[in-house]
């Protein structure tokens, strides 16, 4: 005999309607993955396609190409175009670009213009110029130059024409006025003679100056020397210092040197002789009687000849040790007047050793004088200086110390170079 158990009608609806949500939520489960099966099926807007083999030229433009679709998102470019920083990731860096292409894609007009643009994080600019057309329907390809150099070059051209018209005026004007002097004075010969000499001083001023630019120009229309020849360092520098020696005299100041034998390189002798020069004058023409200058030709590196001037001077601040082999800059303005310094020498050095493939540096503080180094590639680079002779170069700030010549307030008996 079954018995049969009877659920009683609270329980039966409590039940049904746990069925009922249940189910409810079974149901919207449903409605949701058949509505996202549905959009999966619609399909997306197609990418605009890249007209054909734009991609290849742009990856082999020298200059920087990049290539923008309608969302203004870069979608190719060479790898100049990052290289210059003109683009990060898929955005142009520079809102005059953007603005570029923006225009072109709204009225289809090819532009061009020539932008400076902020370079990096810091205070460079970079000078370009750009082209910007549209590429199909939906691209805009921008070209970008990098003009820098020119602009450079162009700034450097002013400045010099403008330098040097200010610095001929000086010595035309005073011969100008002396010649006066002279036609008002002409019945009394001790101011006659005064003036002469006056017009004398400023007539050697105006030739050395314009030897200095002519030389000058030379030096920087020319990368390298045409016609080296195998010429001695040694000998050059007791040229350069016995040219020296006269004005050394006056000055009572002594010359002292130091020089290696066999120091060849491949060059110019006429034009190392006269970067040599340029140092001792300006070793002399800023130090005070009484003192020394120090010239030193040594194999002092491995397969380089350094040519080391030192002088017991005033010395250079470090601020305008930057700045010193500028056309025409001079650390101290009086003194070169009264000494007829033309502010070029020192230009001139720098690209008499850029041009033999070397370089010039300069130690120097306030007080200790200076030493200023020519290092020039040795004729014989391979076995030119024995491994003992190899001297390590001096750490920042440190001069290398010779037996030589004497600082008044440095180390005993020694150059600094």
């Amino acid at each position: 005999m079954r018995t049969l158990s009877v659920v009683d009608p609270t329980t039966a609806a409590t039940l049904g309607g746990i069925a009922g949500l249940a189910l409810g939520g079974l149901a919207m489960v449903a409605v949701r993955l058949s509505d996202r099966s549905t959009a999966a099926e619609v399909p997306s807007p197609p990418e605009p396609l890249l007209p054909p083999g734009v991609g290849e030229v742009i990856a082999v433009l020298r200059s920087s190409g990049i290539l923008v679709d309608s969302s203004d998102r870069v979608v190719n470019n060479s790898p100049a175009a990052v290289a210059q920083g003109l683009v990060r990731g898929q955005e142009l860096v520079h809102p005059e670009l953007l603005h570029l292409a923006r225009a072109v894609r709204r009225d289809g007009i090819i532009r061009e213009a020539e932008l400076t643009l902020q370079k990096g994080i810091g205070d460079g600019r970079l000078v370009v110029a750009a082209r910007v057309a549209p590429l199909g329907a939906d691209h805009v390809l921008l070209l970008v130059e990098d003009r820098s150099k020119a602009a450079r070059v162009e700034e450097i051209r002013r400045d010099f024409l403008a330098n040097v018209s200010h610095e001929l005026k000086t010595p035309v004007g005073g011969i100008s006025l002396l010649a006066e002097a002279v036609l008002d004075a002409h019945d009394d010969p001790e101011a006659v003679a005064r003036f002469a000499r006056r017009i004398s001083v400023e007539s050697d001023r105006l030739t050395r100056l314009v030897k200095e630019i002519v030389e000058l120009s030379r030096l920087q229309g020319a990368d390298v020397i045409k016609d080296p020849t195998l010429i001695d360092v040694g000998e050059c520098a007791r040229d350069a210092t016995e040219r020296s020696r006269l004005i050394a005299d006056e000055h009572r100041i002594e010359l002292v040197t130091a020089i290696d034998e066999g120091c060849e390189v491949w060059g110019d002798a006429e034009l190392v002789t006269t970067a040599i020069s340029n140092l001792v004058g300006n070793a002399i023409a800023y130090s005070d009687s009484g003192t020394r200058v120090g010239v030193m030709v040594r194999r002092g590196r491995p397969g380089v000849i350094d040519v080391s001037v030192t002088d017991q001077g005033l010395g250079i601040a470090p601020d305008e040790q930057q700045r010193i082999f500028e056309r025409f800059y001079r650390v101290d303005t009086a003194r070169s007047r009264a000494t007829g310094g033309t502010g070029l020498g020192l230009a001139i050095v720098k690209h008499v050793a850029d041009n033999h493939g070397g370089n010039v540096s300069v130690w120097s503080e306030p007080g200790r004088g200076s030493t200023f180094t020519i290092g020039l590639p040795a004729a014989n680079a391979s076995g030119a200086i024995d491994a003992a002779d190899a001297t390590e170069p001096a750490e920042a700030g440190e001069p290398t110390t010779y037996a030589v010549l004497p600082h008044d307030t440095g180390p005993t008996s020694s150059v600094s170079a």
